[in-house]
């Protein structure tokens, strides 16, 4: 039986979560939901679902539901996902929330937290870590492929030329990055960043982070908001005693650099992903599997865990860059 579903936030990203529901056979949308009532009536009639306008409209009206995804944006486009996503979790409703998780800490715990003590399973779209390409690099990794890991560098950078607040940059691009560089790295104990802003920015729109791990490796974080994309959105390498993978583009390219021989392995396009807008299929067709399959609350890839540990992170560079010292989580 098909599980039911629903989309809160219906705007851009929202109804690309509710089209992969709608072509997923193992879903049902039944319910979307948005505070701008034009937005929502246009997403119901679209997708053949039922139209709400707030959360508790929708809880109360008793409709069922295996699980909701969270499409709300606000300040740093995480600042509207707080109290609809309390709300559904506190009903004992799966969420599979937009990142960042919060621009806001405290309530990023918060979350967490109540996921953790209702025992319900609480996710982010971390999208890159799901594509074909990056599932690949981390089967070398855990094969001992790259033997042991010595660095990763990672890149991210787009142009986006919105002025909000000054950490817009670090707190609505970079969950991606970090939670990139903590698939294949694990948690980072010490972080040293250096930031400015672009001609005519407001925002510190540029960025050069310094990681140190738990288990040894260093690494380091390029992002900005003032790169076009001729320069390319995403490139990650890892680099370990045995050799070294780079991961161009979240899902289009990966190649395998072995230390001691001059011939590579390269893949393009792994399991016929040939962009960035499918990813949303890989990470949502992951979340909707685990639901099916019972995974227990605490073992969903992707978690809110995960997505909270990605800024505290982002919030350790803040703090680096303003102190000018090196922070240690």
């Amino acid at each position: 039986m098909a599980l039911k579903v629903g989309v809160v936030g219906v705007g851009n990203i929202g109804t690309i979560h509710a089209q992969v529901y709608k072509n997923n056979p193992k879903t049902e949308l039944v319910a979307v939901c948005d505070i701008i009532k034009e937005r929502a009536d246009a997403a119901a009639e679209r997708f053949g679902a039922k139209a709400f306008y707030s959360v508790k409209e929708m809880l109360a009206s008793g409709i069922h539901l295996d699980a909701c995804s969270m499409c709300t944006k606000g300040e740093e486009n995480g600042g509207d996902h707080f109290t609809p996503t309390m709300e559904l979790l506190e009903a004992g409703i799966p969420v599979l929330g937009e990142k960042p998780i919060s621009n806001r800490i405290d309530e990023g715990e918060k979350m967490v937290e109540l996921a953790r003590k209702k025992q319900v399973p609480y996710a982010i779209n971390l999208n890159h870590r799901f594509t074909p390409a990056a599932v690949r690099a981390k089967e070398w990794i855990e094969e001992g492929r790259l033997g042991k890991l010595h660095m990763i560098n990672m890149r991210m950078w787009i142009n986006n030329p919105v002025e909000t607040s000054p950490w817009f940059h670090l707190r609505a691009l970079h969950p991606h990055s970090f939670d990139v560089i903590r698939y294949f790295a694990g948690d980072v104990k010490k972080v040293a960043a250096f930031m400015m802003k672009g001609e005519g920015r407001k925002i510190w729109s540029n960025a050069q982070i310094l990681l140190y791990f738990e288990n040894g490796m260093i690494g380091n974080l390029v992002g900005s908001y003032d790169a076009g994309p001729s320069y390319g959105l995403e490139r990650c390498e890892v680099v370990g005693s045995k050799g070294r993978f780079v991961l161009e583009d979240a899902c289009e390219h990966l190649t395998f650099y072995p230390r001691h021989s001059i011939e590579t392995e390269t893949y393009s396009y792994l399991g016929g992903m040939r962009s960035f807008d499918e990813t949303f299929n890989s990470r949502i067709g992951a979340w909707i599997d685990q639901l099916e399959a019972g995974v227990k609350y605490d073992e969903i890839d992707g978690s809110g865990e995960d997505a909270l540990k990605a800024q505290y992170l982002i919030e350790a560079a803040i703090e680096s860059f303003e102190t000018g010292k090196i922070v240690e989580l």
